[in-house]
């Protein structure tokens, strides 16, 4: 038995009533969401869509970094994205640690990862006002597109719309 037999299980279930072979790879409703890989996040559910509709860019914090302007930019001009919401959540372990506090956590372990930068979020309001403005300040999107931030309540389900910079 191997760690993943459940997950190769249940994806032999999946597979036999599979009903998304006909999606593209392009965002049926035009919307890419960059929001937190925290697990109590169903990004299609709480936005009332489904599978295609969106591009889902998930990290720790759904911080704008470099990475995610590139995908950004590349969901724009190559695969149908015409809107960005940015979706942080309260109770997010990245508002409660420091870059600081992972760097000693790791050296703990034997890891030294001052080579990194986690982009904690000390301020979540702040870390969302500057990423908005990055993407709306990047180059590399059109001026014009649509943008909004909103920070999700993992514990009403409710989205809370933030005034853009």
């Amino acid at each position: 038995m191997t760690a993943f037999d459940d997950l190769l299980a249940a994806n032999e279930t999946y597979a036999r009533t599979f009903a998304y072979s006909g999606l593209t790879g392009r965002a049926a409703r035009g919307l890419a969401v960059v929001t937190c890989m925290d697990s109590r996040i169903d990004p299609l559910g709480l936005l009332g869509l489904r599978a295609g509709d969106a591009k889902i860019l998930r990290n720790a914090g759904a911080r704008v970094t470099d990475d995610v302007l590139r995908t950004l930019v590349l969901a724009v001009y190559l695969l149908g994205v015409q809107r960005v919401l940015v979706m942080p959540h309260t109770d997010c372990g990245m508002a409660k640690v420091t870059d600081a506090d992972v760097h000693a956590l790791t050296q703990k372990n034997g890891v030294d990862t001052r080579s990194l930068e986690f982009h904690t979020v000390p301020d979540q309001d702040a870390a969302l006002r500057h990423d908005l403005t990055r993407i709306r300040t990047s180059p590399f999107l059109p001026a014009e597109l649509p943008l909004a931030g909103a920070i999700y309540d993992v514990h009403t389900g409710k989205l809370m719309p933030v005034e853009l910079p």
